[in-house]
């Protein structure tokens, strides 16, 4: 099964429509290719930035870098920006790397990725020697300009497949340890599919139980496959919210708020917000934030942890009623929410923003633009008609309540 991958980063509200991955993947994994993990430590503890749902390590082991990297738990294989597979690339010697991976644009252009071997790649007092990836200047640039942190690789879940690896999303920081340790966290474990080493674990709504992707790399909550049959009811919705970005093209975003509890192993998430897809149900980092989740792969099996036992009750999702493409002179509007405030004063998809509350966009990242729509009652968007500027004032309201 493929699973498409954002491509576009569109800001929406509190949480944005940005999934990270940026990538199409196969949910059928290799057995591991040659090469060398080595954890000379029994904990490595990697600071991490928290930027919306995301946890951005930095790593620097020689006179380059800082290096900034985000890990996807839902991606099959590593992105590194060229700069990165410049220094750290390595051609016709180790292990052989994969054929191009070719994947369509959301624009219907086809993109080739490159694969290369890194003879490096260290995070602390963790080697990763001889790690296949692909070259991805796209994803790479898009995110850091989203996030407003320059962002040098994806790292996938295989290149942790001899490690321990926690998301203590709590303490905003990633854990690693040699394979075989003993939980670094104690918590709730479920196992996961072992034939293909995913992270997909059986989870329920209601008395309803299906299986979802764990994807560190979706700032989404959850987002059920209702192709499958799975025909969950909403108390709120679902209704048509922003425009997601994909690599097989612009999808009007279908989300809602669940009538029925979803439940991880022990944990209760009351009446959750979700998504609706034709793709891989999938629990994203809206829901993993809540939690120190570790990913054991010799035994199969993920741990949740958090120190409430306490069912996690429900929060609005909040939206100025756009969702933009982000450069850094200005925000291309993407999509816009029917019969939203901003639809109500004709902000129209296309339509160029230069400053946000008087303030060039440039200087707008991803943790400001969220921290104004969450606590906001309006946002006064500036708008560039050819050589014009108005001015519009826009409500914040509650997308899903």
């Amino acid at each position: 099964m493929n699973r498409r991958r954002a491509l576009a980063f569109a800001l929406a509200g509190a949480a944005s429509a940005l999934l990270a991955g940026c990538f199409s993947l196969s949910f059928h994994r290799e057995k591991p290719r040659p090469g060398r993990t080595t954890v000379d430590s029994p904990l490595v503890v990697l600071p991490a930035q928290k930027l919306g749902t995301y946890l951005v390590i930095e790593a620097k082991w020689d006179r380059a870098g800082p290096w900034h990297f985000i890990v996807d738990t839902g991606s099959t294989v590593t992105h590194v920006s060229p700069e990165f597979a410049k220094r750290y690339g390595v051609k016709n010697s180790g292990p052989p790397p994969a054929p191009n991976i070719r994947v369509k644009s959301a624009t219907g252009e086809t993109l080739v990725l490159a694969p290369i071997t890194l003879h490096r790649l260290e995070l602390g007092d963790a080697h990763f020697d001889d790690v296949p990836a692909v070259i991805n200047a796209a994803s790479c640039t898009q995110l850091s300009t989203h996030l407003g942190v320059k962002i040098d690789g994806i790292l996938g879940f295989p290149l942790f497949r001899e490690t321990l690896l926690t998301f203590d999303y709590p303490h905003e920081r990633i854990l690693l340890a040699p394979a075989g340790s003993p939980a670094l966290i104690p918590g709730v474990a479920i196992p996961f599919n072992n034939a293909n080493k995913t992270p997909i674990i059986a989870v329920r709504v209601g008395e309803r139980t299906f299986i979802a992707l764990l994807d560190s790399g979706s700032d989404s909550a959850l987002s059920i496959n209702v192709v499958g049959g799975l025909s969950p009811f909403f108390a709120y919705g679902p209704r048509e919210g922003t425009i997601v970005s994909t690599l097989t093209g612009d999808h009007p975003q279908q989300i809602g708020r669940l009538d029925e509890p979803l439940t991880i192993g022990s944990y209760t998430i009351v009446k959750p917000i979700a998504d609706l897809s034709d793709e891989l149900s999938a629990i994203g980092g809206a829901i993993l934030e809540n939690f120190a989740v570790t990913f054991d792969q010799e035994h199969d099996r993920v741990t949740f942890h958090r120190e409430s036992t306490a069912p996690l009750p429900p929060s609005p999702r909040r939206s100025a009623g756009v969702a933009f493409a982000k450069t850094p002179a200005y925000w291309r509007v993407a999509g816009v929410v029917p019969d939203s405030p901003a639809a109500a004063v004709a902000v129209e998809t296309g339509d160029l923003v230069t400053r946000i509350n008087g303030v060039a966009v440039a200087h707008w990242d991803f943790s400001r633009y969220e921290q104004l729509v969450a606590h906001a009652e309006t946002v006064n968007f500036t708008f560039l008609h050819g050589a014009r500027e108005t001015e519009k004032k826009i409500r914040v309201f509650d997308l899903v309540p």
